[in-house]
């Protein structure tokens, strides 16, 4: 299950100190759990891009930040992401709510968000997997330490 309480345990198993985000849809109800946390650092930023560079400082002094934000946001971060993921080649890792996967799924929306997200990750070169409602936060938590065991930046889309 990828509720707040199962994220927040596995993402301190695996040793994240900080969290980079601006919550939106299912990764703000998400809040009150990294909040309560005593082992994570919550970080809210204005803009997306900022996650990703703010992500890029904390790595680069010796935390372990993961950055979470809706896939329009992730549209937003384009050149942040290119900067700090390609230029810097930094392996920071995030996490993508897909809002309206599901309905796109049925054909029950207009909205293209679910359309773009996975062509985008694919043309930035970003190894990601999609976990949807059979998935669980140690899913999550597999994919970050794979993608930090490989040293290369990753990511999850959360199907919403």
């Amino acid at each position: 299950m990828l509720d707040g309480p199962s994220v927040v345990a596995a993402l301190e198993r695996v040793g994240i100190t900080h969290v980079v985000w601006i919550p939106d849809s299912e990764l703000g109800t998400w809040e009150p759990a990294l909040r309560a946390s005593a082992k994570l650092t919550l970080v809210r930023v204005c803009r997306e891009g900022e996650a990703f560079t703010l992500a890029a400082g904390l790595l680069l002094g010796g935390k372990k930040p993961i950055v979470m934000v809706q896939c329009t946001g992730l549209f937003e971060a384009g050149d942040a992401l290119r900067n700090v993921v390609h230029d810097m080649k930094l392996p920071i890792f995030f996490v993508v709510g897909v809002r309206s996967w599901y309905l796109q799924q049925k054909e029950a929306t207009t909205d293209t968000c679910p359309i773009f997200s996975e062509p985008i990750m694919n043309a930035w070169q970003i190894q990601y997997r999609l976990l949807d409602s059979s998935h669980s936060a140690d899913d999550l938590a597999n994919a970050y330490l794979e993608s930090q065991h490989a040293d290369r930046a990753g990511a999850v889309l959360i199907a919403e």
